[in-house]
């Protein structure tokens, strides 16, 4: 899979509407499901007790914190785009952003983008991404929404 390359702002707007890319399959396990619980102190036993979760849980297993989902999305865009020619990168928000279905332990998922919107803002480019984030084998995505992202390019 080859990334996408963008140097200025004129390279990004060229692909309003377009697909940007697909990322790399990503297995969601236990293990980054039990990390990224204990790094956000979320131990609900619906993703961390395994034996719990076969026994009453309707998923019959675990399943990934909805937000370890979202928090992704930067590690799967990184394989989608490069953005060159840049003084900064700031994450600016999350707009109709709705989970669709859980990820089930062991499932795997990526990152699907198309460009929404972009606009110039007094020299900084303000790209809205449309993503989704897909299940393997899975029609309904687990997380979808619009991400907007601040790129500073440098002064030509």
């Amino acid at each position: 899979m080859e990334k996408l390359i963008i140097n200025s702002y004129d390279e990004f707007a060229a692909k309003l509407d377009m697909e940007l890319g697909k990322s790399e399959w990503l297995e969601v396990d236990q293990e980054r499901i039990n990390m990224f619980a204990d790094a956000t102190l979320d131990h609900q036993w619906i993703h961390v007790d395994t034996e719990k979760a076969k026994a009453e849980s309707p998923y019959k297993s675990t399943i990934a914190h909805g937000y370890l989902t979202l928090s992704l999305l930067p590690y799967m865009w990184e394989q989608i785009i490069e953005v060159r020619n840049i003084k900064m990168l700031v994450n600016y928000g999350m707009d109709k952003m709705r989970f669709g279905q859980p990820v089930i332990t062991g499932s795997r998922v990526r990152l699907v983008t198309k460009l929404h919107n972009i606009q110039n803002l007094r020299g900084i480019c303000k790209a809205e991404i449309d993503f989704k984030i897909e299940i393997e084998g899975q029609r309904k995505p687990a997380l979808e929404g619009i991400a907007s992202f601040l790129y500073y390019f440098n002064a030509n």
